[in-house]
């Protein structure tokens, strides 16, 4: 498991993979990334403090997420986070957050004093696929009602079931509402959603053109970010 990379390309960064407690929802039907998080606080601060101490600040914006929110990261390495944003003169942090947590979020901003970019995994904009299928427990109806909360959205795309007219709605509103997105190609699992090799080789060449979007990350393989 890689718990640090650096991001060259677009939007530079680095990026830290960090464990937490328990997702507070848990039950979204594809994701098998929870397995990642724990309860045994001490060892999970260790193992933090760890990935934490290979930061240097390179570029100003240091990522952090885990298998949840960042609400659920431990007090202690919120704090970690905090004394690395210090001493290596961090001015940006991202940090991805559930709908739920949606009216705490300027929490984080204080806590920091530095400026948070927050990404939300909204995986598609069609409410019944998403509240229905992927069980994500997110009830907002409209983009505008997450671009007025968050910065920037996750997509998930060539997930059986899915429609291209879904995923074209999806990209459309991604352009229009938010600075920046992450598109994220649908991989198989240990759930039981399955990945739509067809929808996922339309994807692909329709929206090629993302690959030089700057302000879209196309993740064809989970650990395109290099953690994971």
């Amino acid at each position: 498991m890689e718990r640090y990379s650096v991001i060259t390309e677009k939007n530079r960064r680095e990026i830290v993979l960090l464990r937490a407690f328990p997702c507070a929802w848990g039950k979204c039907t594809f994701c098998d990334y929870i397995e990642d998080n724990g309860r045994d606080e001490e060892e999970m601060v260790r193992q933090n403090r760890e990935v934490l101490s290979r930061v240097t600040g390179e570029y100003g914006v240091l990522e952090a997420i885990n298998s949840g929110s960042c609400f659920e990261l431990p007090r202690a390495t919120l704090e970690d986070i905090r004394e690395i944003v210090d001493e290596k003169k961090i001015d940006r942090l991202i940090f991805e957050s559930h709908w739920i947590y949606r009216k705490r979020l300027d929490e984080m901003r204080e806590f920091f004093g530095i400026p948070v970019t927050y990404k939300i995994g909204v995986e598609t904009f069609d409410y019944d696929f998403r509240e229905k299928v992927l069980n994500k427990h997110a009830d907002f109806r409209r983009p505008e009602e997450v671009a007025a909360l968050f910065d920037s959205i996750c997509l998930m795309v060539g997930i059986e079931g899915q429609t291209k007219d879904m995923i074209r709605n999806d990209i459309s509103a991604m352009k229009k509402y938010f600075k920046h997105g992450t598109v994220n190609v649908f991989n198989n699992n240990s759930t039981p959603i399955r990945r739509d090799e067809e929808l996922v080789r339309w994807f692909m060449e329709e929206y090629r053109w993302l690959l030089d979007d700057p302000d879209v990350e196309v993740l064809y393989e989970i650990t395109d970010f290099g953690v994971g």
